[in-house]
């Protein structure tokens, strides 16, 4: 074992500041904001307020999917939250967002904004909302949001979980590791055999439940997620899960929908902030230019 000394919880837990390791300086025991500041308002019906996490993407790519299928109703204006920084602190995000998380969204296309907070739901709602990537058909439906409820069911075990423990707590705990990855290989096996049967994980229609699981579980088998985290978890082992993430990795709403708000990796692939469609066409000619 790893563990330098065994620990026993205190009657009373008590905060300490400055633990939790590289999130530390954010991390905090208690809700609400820290400070004011107004969030900004662009000149579509749709605002976002995000950062490129996995929950991130999962809403720039339904966005720029909806888009892409002619819903101009989609079009949205992407702002920049920078998380490590404290603004989802701020009195602006906090009332889009009482849990201070990314993503938030603002609907403004009707005669009152309606907020709408957590990535499933922003999902569901926008599904709803436009008539896509759900299933009408009662069975199918029900099936799809199974999946779309799996993934915010499992989502924080391989994040707050496997992810944390493996790639960012300031002490490498052997049994945390040991637990989340055995739960890690675990989601994955379940993603595996459902996919040995059907092309998309509701069956043969891409939905919402692909756009909310390939964002964190596609991102891992691709070695894009936790540094070493694939070849620690034999991702490669999983040829359905593999198979499909490639599938959906070649959709250009998903290439584009994974730029935006994104702050880490390669420049031409980072668009901080979307606020038209034309801000790709700039981030390609950066793009031929750097290559050029």
């Amino acid at each position: 074992m790893t563990e330098t000394s065994e620990y026993t919880p205190p009657e009373v837990w008590t905060w300490k500041q400055g633990s939790g390791g590289r999130f530390a300086s954010t991390n905090r025991p208690v809700a609400g904001a820290t400070h004011d500041k107004e969030l900004p308002v662009g000149r579509h019906p749709l605002q976002l307020y995000s950062l490129a996490t996995p929950n991130g993407v999962k809403v720039t790519v339904m966005l720029e999917e909806l888009l892409a299928l002619g819903h101009s109703g989609a079009e949205y204006d992407a702002w920049l939250i920078r998380i490590n920084d404290g603004d989802q602190f701020g009195s602006g995000f906090v009332a889009v967002n009482p849990n201070s998380k990314i993503p938030a969204l603002m609907d403004r296309s009707g005669p009152e904004p309606i907020r709408v907070f957590e990535s499933g739901a922003i999902l569901l709602y926008l599904a709803e909302k436009f008539g896509a990537f759900l299933p009408t058909d009662k069975a199918a439906r029900t099936e799809c949001l199974s999946w779309l409820f799996w993934q915010m069911g499992s989502g924080p075990y391989l994040g707050g979980g496997f992810g944390h423990f493996y790639a960012y707590a300031p002490t490498k705990i052997e049994y945390a590791i040991d637990r989340f990855a055995m739960e890690a290989k675990r989601q994955l096996d379940v993603l595996d055999r459902r996919l040995a049967d059907n092309e998309y994980l509701a069956g043969r229609e891409y939905s919402v439940a692909d756009i909310a699981v390939w964002p964190w579980y596609g991102t891992l088998a691709q070695g894009q997620l936790y540094g070493e985290a694939a070849k620690f978890l034999q991702v490669q082992d999983y040829a359905n899960l593999q198979r499909w993430t490639a599938a959906v990795a070649a959709r250009p709403a998903v290439q584009r929908g994974r730029m935006v708000n994104r702050i880490s990796g390669e420049p031409v692939h980072q668009l901080h902030e979307r606020h038209d469609a034309a801000d790709f066409d700039t981030k390609t000619q950066d793009k031929i230019a750097a290559e050029s």
